[in-house]
């Protein structure tokens, strides 16, 4: 089996790529400069050059692979129609063979509870603009593709991911770690390495699927901070800001970070037969 993966030299990505080539999947991966070449070509891929933007490599290298996992995403101007016309190209190319989108639960805005893939799609601004191309990714179900939709948690684990760059690395500045209001709210957690895991096995997904990458462990925000201040060398130092201040410091993913969220991910372990195993998410925060 041999599988096309995009964004795969980033943080989820190359989780991604050990998990597949140690299931013994062929990978390629796109690569838009050296770095990234090597760092694929290090984890067992074989990198095929371009960026999201040419719609022609992702269409002839989708057609060469079994499947496809989507991850890169490009934060600037016209973000939604860049990763409309990517997957567009990548589900194009690979026709019937699995495709897996990246969405994420943001897109649910808070929940009531303990929530599933079935919950009101609530979202803040910066994640709104998901929804339609989901929609349109999820739609070619019935004309006989393979689509997927893989919505990871809060990602966190191998000293990376969002935590690090928004909360830990201003707290070894400050000397203190932000905290959004008073922290009573949840934030739906999910390792790297676990999300990596739920990648490979949406690949054999029914078509149309969606999939909340969720471990269980629901967190409020107050118990985050206080264990990512001691991976930021400030050990229970916690400084808190109102949502306004927030968004003044850190941009509008400020109001991602404030929702309040709590997913099972049971649909992925009654389906998929997912089972994540690094379940100490706050150890591993403190540790950084």
């Amino acid at each position: 089996m041999q599988i096309f993966i995009t964004g795969g030299s980033g943080y989820i990505g190359r989780s991604t790529i050990r998990a597949l080539t140690g299931h013994g999947i062929g990978v390629t991966a796109l690569a838009r400069s050296e770095h990234a070449a090597r760092t694929v070509s290090e984890l067992g891929a074989t990198p095929v050059a371009g960026e999201l933007g040419d719609t022609d490599v992702l269409h002839e290298a989708a057609g060469r692979a079994d499947g496809v996992i989507h991850l890169g995403v490009d934060y600037a101007e016209g973000t939604a129609d860049a990763d409309r016309a990517a997957a567009k190209a990548l589900q194009d190319g690979v026709g019937s063979g699995a495709y897996v989108h990246t969405g994420g639960v943001w897109v649910y805005g808070d929940t009531d509870g303990v929530a599933d893939e079935n919950a009101p799609l609530s979202p803040p601004h910066i994640t709104a603009w998901r929804l339609e191309n989901e929609k349109r990714v999820l739609a070619r179900a019935v004309t006989g593709e393979r689509p997927v939709v893989v919505m990871p948690g809060l990602v966190y684990g191998r000293s990376g991911g969002l935590a690090q760059s928004f909360f830990v690395g201003p707290g070894r500045t400050a000397g203190a770690v932000p905290c959004i209001g008073d922290g009573s709210n949840h934030w739906a957690l999910v390792h790297v390495d676990d999300i990596a895991e739920l990648y490979v096995l949406a690949l054999n997904a029914p078509a149309g699927s969606v999939y909340a990458g969720a471990s269980g462990q629901n967190v409020p925000l107050a118990d985050v901070t206080r264990a990512l201040s001691h991976a930021a060398g400030c050990p229970g130092r916690v400084d808190s800001l109102t949502l306004e201040e927030a968004v003044q410091r850190m941009g509008p993913i400020a109001e991602a970070f404030a929702l309040d969220q709590q997913f099972s991910g049971d649909r992925a372990r009654r389906e998929l037969g997912w089972t994540p195993t690094r379940l100490n998410a706050l150890a591993e925060l403190a540790q950084g």
